[in-house]
């Protein structure tokens, strides 16, 4: 049986520096939206308790030691801030039933523009950024206003099930990973994507799709190496 990891352990403060340098990169790239939205990363010890940013503070301001610790059920644990109550029913449920290590939140604008859409999301035979998303997302099409409640949570977690990414139709989108640079690599590429799309569109010429069975290897290929993630993500410690 692992033991519970300690808040200021050094496997936990790694954890709590790749969170604030990934709330950062956000505000950086136009991602943030005001103090709402959030990050989130669990333990690695199977205690179910996870990192989360902190309620009040923009995200180009946080760092490490900014960053709460909160229990399976959203109760704060750890760190001098509060935590907002919607982090705490989405995250939660989604750490707890999707085994997600990573959990970002945001109401990223060219994102979030195509959850208004009858189509909800991203067309992943499109762009070569959104093709490796193919297979990837799901969409939760029922809006059901602010997740001020354990049952909000747990029905988005269900959405969520195994995909890396889902829209929230009229809300924003929450991205998934194993780990955070993959995590933030796969937000900024994703709203990458989005823009792309939202920009063709705009054009009102007819759009060119690939096969999807192109699609699908896109995929495979960008799963298959994550070195420039990690790369990426260093680039940004480097510079934000």
């Amino acid at each position: 049986m692992t033991l519970p990891l300690d808040f200021d352990a050094p496997e936990v403060m790694t954890l709590r520096e790749d969170l604030a340098l990934a709330l950062r990169a956000a505000a950086h790239h136009g991602l943030a939206e005001g103090v709402c939205n959030h990050f989130s990363t669990e333990l690695p010890d199977g205690s179910g308790r996870f990192l989360l940013n902190p309620r009040g503070l923009l995200w180009r301001e946080v760092q490490a030691a900014d960053i709460v610790l909160v229990d399976g059920q959203g109760r704060r644990l750890a760190g001098r801030h509060e935590v907002e109550p919607t982090a705490m029913f989405i995250h939660a449920a989604v750490h707890r039933r999707c085994a997600k290590a990573c959990v970002l939140h945001t109401h990223m604008p060219y994102a979030t523009a195509l959850t208004l859409t009858q189509s909800r999301g991203l067309d992943t035979t499109l762009s070569q950024n959104a093709m490796r998303f193919h297979g990837r997302t799901a969409v939760d099409a029922a809006y059901n206003g602010l997740a001020l409640d354990d049952s909000e949570g747990e029905r988005l977690a269900g959405v969520i099930g195994r995909a890396d990414v889902v829209f929230l139709g009229n809300h924003g989108v929450v991205v998934c990973g194993e780990r955070m640079a993959d995590a933030y690599d796969d937000l900024y590429y994703l709203e990458r994507a989005c823009q792309a799309q939202v920009l063709a569109a705009s054009t009102g010429l007819p759009l060119a799709p690939v096969d999807a069975a192109l699609a699908a290897r896109v995929a495979a290929q960008t799963l298959g190496e994550r070195l420039q993630s990690a790369l990426f993500f260093e680039a940004l410690r480097r510079t934000v």
